[in-house]
């Protein structure tokens, strides 16, 4: 795997990037010699957040998490996607056909969930502005909404955020 490491607001110590390198080491079994890690560190104020994305072919995973220390968030980010990448094996060892090597994992495939879709809901999309799109969305009380943008008439979706805030997902 091939790991990209960068710091915003901070200049990263050798010992970190080796530590860096040795916790991602260990997710190299589940993804073929193509895989690339970027690794994305930022301080704020009391706060220093560890962000981590791989992407091997068309499959990603992203995971962000802020602690005291990078130490403690690149530590709590390697679990989420280590997670993340057990919870979705199946899946990952389909696309990639024989490169994961879950096979030597012992009981990887005892708890395979399958996803089923509970309900579909089908309706017309009117074009409409984003600002017009959130609104419907909070007097509907969801947290995401998909709608035809009136400007360039592709679907998107916006969401809200944790923090309250509002994102808006295009298509590329």
């Amino acid at each position: 795997m091939k790991i990209t490491t960068i710091g915003r607001k901070v200049s990263l110590k050798d010992n970190f990037l080796q530590k860096v390198d040795e916790k991602l080491e260990k997710l190299d079994k589940f993804f073929s010699d193509n895989a690339t890690a970027t690794v994305t560190v930022t301080v704020e104020k009391k706060w220093q957040t560890v962000e981590i994305a791989i992407q091997d072919k068309k499959l990603r995973f992203r995971s962000e998490k802020s602690a005291d220390s990078m130490e403690l968030a690149l530590d709590d980010a390697i679990d989420n996607l280590e997670t993340q990448i057990i919870k979705n094996k199946e899946k990952i060892h389909r696309k990639f056909n024989g490169y994961a090597y879950f096979d030597d994992l012992p009981g990887v495939y005892d708890d395979v969930e399958d996803y089923e879709v509970v309900r579909k809901k089908v309706f017309a999309l009117e074009p409409q502005s984003v600002d017009d799109a959130i609104l419907e969305m909070n007097m509907l009380g969801h947290t995401f909404f998909m709608f035809k943008d009136i400007v360039t008439e592709e679907i998107n979706v916006v969401y809200k955020r944790k923090d309250g805030k509002y994102g808006l997902l295009l298509p590329d």
